[in-house]
């Protein structure tokens, strides 16, 4: 059975983690570096895009040629807040508003506007989807079958978002009790969630500063739950044993990371040049890694399940 190794990627505007950050594109300049990594070792990523991204104009010239060399795919990925139409809610908070807070026409307008403007600009079948801020129902899933979409990949096992509150005041998914493999989760639609794994570790190449010796000391002896993704203080030592044990148990492993982490000070967890290059040596680490347990590079919409 041949293991596929899917790299999936939020692909959105800067300053994500600051609700009062301008709406920006500077982190598309970062994705060659990244795309060209995965294609070192024939890995395919899944570029899971938004409204602005899909404006950037260099974002648009690269990612077509990526795709007409074959070496990604180009999937949606819906903020809510900012992708069209605007639509007035009762908020209660300055949180970001889940797309299941809109009233159910709202909802569509929103996925037929990011759909048509994804499928025009790169000429070519929104398949995979992935939501924002991991939030997804019933209704969601209905509106994405009516627009062809097969795959999603918002699941996140052994996580439940409920705390995270909407700008309504509405909690997340909880997603706490799901399968770990791939299943169909609305008709038509088959949920690829991402690789988390309950374990526990002790990562002592994240232990470069007082910070990551303090948090690597917290947790050395508590069940953890690992995400293939690296995350502040960068460890392949923990992305190793995420991969080691999804290689036991599933037939795919997948990787996620957001393009403004590619950036420095991009995102909180990699505010400078130093954090993007330990980054890096620690992606580089994991893809090689990958390659020689035999994965082989699967864009998300290539993905079957084998028997």
């Amino acid at each position: 059975m041949v293991k596929k190794f899917i790299i999936t990627i939020d692909t959105e505007g800067d300053g994500q983690w600051n609700p009062d950050a301008p709406c920006s594109t500077e982190n598309a300049r970062f994705i060659p570096r990244f795309q060209e990594l995965a294609e070192k070792f024939g890995f395919k990523p899944t570029w899971l895009t938004n409204y602005e991204m899909a404006e950037d104009p260099f974002y648009i010239e690269y990612m077509t040629d990526c795709l007409r060399r074959d070496t990604c795919e180009i999937g949606m990925h819906l903020h809510a807040w900012n992708n069209p139409p605007e639509y007035p809610l009762k908020k209660v908070n300055d949180q970001r508003d889940y797309l299941f807070e809109y009233p159910e026409n709202i909802m569509d307008e929103k996925i037929r506007v990011i759909t048509e403007k994804l499928e025009n600009t790169f000429s070519t079948k929104m398949l995979s989807h992935r939501s924002g801020r991991w939030s997804t129902d019933d209704t969601y899933f209905k509106l994405l079958k009516k627009y062809g979409y097969k795959y999603d990949c918002s699941v996140t096992p052994f996580m439940n978002w409920e705390i995270c509150v909407g700008s309504t005041g509405k909690p997340g998914s909880d997603y706490s009790n799901c399968p770990t493999k791939p299943y169909e989760i609305y008709d038509g639609i088959m949920e690829v969630p991402v690789s988390v794994r309950p374990m526990k570790y002790i990562a002592t190449d994240a232990m470069r500063s007082i910070y990551g010796i303090a948090h690597e000391l917290k947790w050395s002896n508590r069940i953890r739950y690992a995400w293939l993704r690296p995350t502040k203080n960068p460890s392949f030592i923990a992305l190793k044993k995420v991969l080691d044990i999804v290689s036991n148990d599933s037939d795919y492993a997948m990787f996620m990371l957001h393009s403004s982490e590619m950036m420095p000070g991009g995102s909180p967890s990699f505010p400078d040049e130093k954090s993007i290059e330990e980054l890096y040596e620690c992606i580089e680490k994991l893809f090689a890694y990958a390659k020689q347990k035999g994965y082989m590079g699967c864009k998300l919409s290539d993905y079957q399940v084998e028997d």
